[in-house]
């Protein structure tokens, strides 16, 4: 998977994060369509013994079920972190960035979708939580992504990967180069005027 700057890479990667966005959303709506026809809420199904399990829970609060009592507030900020992603997406040219910016818009967007459209009113809207791991709040596939797309993130800066797909360790051999190259000129432009300058003298 290349990262380099090619012609029309920019839109080709911007149509790389809506895409894995959409996917994102699609899955995390499919499945919670699929947990309300099935659970009735509080029910348990077992899918490696007691450790992980579907359930169904409606979550009024952030991500993992966390700050119910201020749902408006999170909604705002979920809506501000899309158009960030959005807009932020504008300046992709890494299939990377492009996946990683695309899984966590997707997860924002998904769950956006349950604060604008489900009950008990919009911005108010219960999040459709399913999934149960051990002792951990229970999350669904939009939480996921969201975190995915977290320790993507951690990882590309880590690697030194920007978002037009070239590495911090290039922009910084790049600006030495050109640096000493200017100090080269500088250097050979001031030996040519005294090259001049002795020549002059010898004529004179």
């Amino acid at each position: 998977m290349t990262t380099t700057d090619k012609t029309g890479a920019r839109p080709r990667r911007y149509l790389l994060l809506l895409l894995v966005a959409l996917a994102a959303i699609g899955v995390d709506f499919l499945t919670k369509e699929w947990v309300l026809a099935t659970f009735a809420e509080g029910e348990y199904l077992d899918v490696i013994g007691d450790f992980v399990q579907f359930t169904l829970v409606f979550n009024t609060g952030a991500a993992f079920s966390m700050g119910t009592d201020f749902t408006w507030v999170f909604t705002c900020i979920a809506s501000i972190v899309v158009l960030v992603i959005g807009y932020m997406g504008l300046r992709v040219r890494s299939v990377w960035w492009g996946v990683t910016l695309g899984l966590m818009m997707g997860g924002a967007a998904g769950n956006l979708v349950d604060r604008f459209f489900r009950d008990p009113a919009p911005f108010h809207g219960a999040v459709v939580d399913f999934i149960s791991v051990g002792t951990f709040p229970v999350f669904n596939i939009a939480d996921s992504c969201v975190v995915v797309g977290a320790c993507l993130v951690v990882a590309l800066t880590f690697k030194g990967l920007n978002l037009d797909g070239t590495f911090i360790e290039d922009d910084r051999d790049t600006k030495k180069a050109s640096a000493e190259g200017g100090e080269n000129a500088g250097g050979a432009g001031g030996t040519g005027a005294a090259g001049d300058d002795r020549t002059g003298g010898r004529d004179q």
